[in-house]
Formats: structure tokens, sequence, C-alpha cells
């Protein structure tokens, strides 16, 4: 297999019951958008039958791949190996619990041809809870208000340039992994665009995002960022070689001069 275009990283952590619904989308879903991509299944710590039904799946179709956490190592350090490992130029975190339709992110493929990061944004709220809403909506209150931005989501299914992630200095491991990367990013003056997303009722089991390692998880991200964005070094200025951002940048100079 070669010219991969989009890595497509899926933790799974006890997720016997969704996995195989959440492989199979994204590989119709691939073909439907002619997209020539690949699955790396993280399987982070599973005691059930996660890695036996990806093995499987892996002997059928090789635009699967397998990595695996011995221990659980959470959603963060998941991402980040998938990006170490991944062979697109494009990456996105689809988890395993098949909440996330890959339809309805990767219809926005082609805005990475003027952007170097997509954000999708839920506009279904109903589907969740209110306890949930009421924490999002407090959340993003939170990190708006903080980090002097305007995100209307940042735990989503964020396609990114894999290149500007790996100018990252830091890696968050935990839950607050995704909105570290996208303050970050922004903050060095990178591209997006933010998009609707329809998100799916979860099936099976409990989502693993609301509980109190997690809460832990996010405040200790929340504060490391406050200090590398406030108190630290000012972000580098250059962009990656390869983004829709630093190519415009360019242009802008060339008509300028």
């Amino acid at each position: 297999m070669s010219d991969i275009t989009l890595s497509v990283i899926m933790p799974a952590l006890n997720e016997e019951k969704n996995i195989l619904a959440a492989i199979d989308n994204t590989l119709k879903a691939f073909g439907d958008f002619n997209i020539n991509g690949e699955i790396i299944a993280v399987n982070d710590g599973s005691t059930d039958a996660t890695e036996k039904l990806i093995l499987e799946v892996m002997n059928k179709d090789e635009r699967v791949r397998l990595l695996k956490h011995e221990k659980p190592q959470g959603i963060g350090a998941s991402f980040w190996d998938g990006v170490d490992n991944a062979k697109g130029d494009i990456v996105i975190l689809l988890p395993g619990d098949n909440e996330n339709d890959p339809w309805e992110i990767f219809r926005y493929y082609k805005l990475l041809d003027h952007v170097d990061i997509v954000i999708p944004f839920v506009f279904n709220k109903e589907t969740r809870s209110l306890f949930r809403n009421a924490l999002s909506f407090i959340y993003r209150f939170i990190i708006n208000s903080t980090f002097i931005v305007n995100f209307n989501y940042t735990n989503g299914t964020v396609l990114y340039r894999k290149s500007i992630l790996k100018e990252l200095g830091y890696r968050s491991q935990g839950f607050f992994f995704q909105t570290d990367i996208l303050i970050r990013l922004v903050k060095r003056g990178y591209l997006f665009a933010e998009v609707p997303y329809r998100l799916s009722l979860r099936k099976e089991g409990v989502s693993k995002a609301i509980s109190f390692p997690s809460l832990l998880q996010v405040i200790k991200g929340y504060s490391q960022l406050i200090r590398d964005i406030y108190f630290k070094k000012k972000f580098n200025s250059s962009f990656s070689d390869d983004s829709q951002t630093g190519l415009r940048r360019e242009k802008c100079i060339q008509i300028n001069n």
C-alpha cells in the first residue's frame, strides 16, 4: 500500500462490542469519499476481545494496522503513538466506541486544501444528556476565556496536517490533549476551519470521558497549558513547509513586494 493520504487513529479500551462497527464504517467512508486511507487501531490495554477482533480484520484488510499498549496509557498517549506511526499526511482520531460518524467528518476532508486544521462542532446536542451539555458549555467557556479564543468545540474528531503536529514540543497524554493541541497550534498562527458535525448515539458501553481520573487529567493539562502560554517563551512564528498557512503567507509577501 502506498500514497496514503489519511491516517485514522482509533484508540480502543475494552470496546469489543463497538470496535468492528467503528472499523467497518471508517473503511466504507474511505471508499465513499475516494480517500486512500489507513486505520491505526490502538489497543490501549484492553482485557476483553478487542485486540482479537482487530487482528481478525487485519487479516482481511491491509488498510488496518495495530498498535498495542500492555497497560492503559490514555487517549492522548494513544493519539500520539498513532501520529508517530502514521503513513498519511493528514491524521485524525476516531475513537473505537463507534460514537463518531466518519462520513460526517470526511465530507470536510478537502478543506485541507485551504487550511491546516478542520475542527468539528456538534450541532445535534440533543443526542447527549443535559448534564453532558452543561459540562461542555462550562468547559468551553473556561477554555475560551482563559486563552482568548472562540472555539465552538475542542474535543471532537479534528483533522490535522501531520507535519504541524510534529512541531509541538509538548504532548499531553490525557483527555485534555485535543484542547492542548488546538490552543498551541492556533496561537502559533495556523489556519483552521470550524465545521458542523452530527454526533451519533453510542450503542454499547459507557463513555470514559466523564470520570474522576479524566477530570484530574484535564486539570493537570489545563494548568500546564496556562504555564506554557503565559509564562514561558513565545511561540516560534515559522510554519511547517507543507502547511497551507505557510504557503499563503509566502504568497501574501510576494504580492506585497
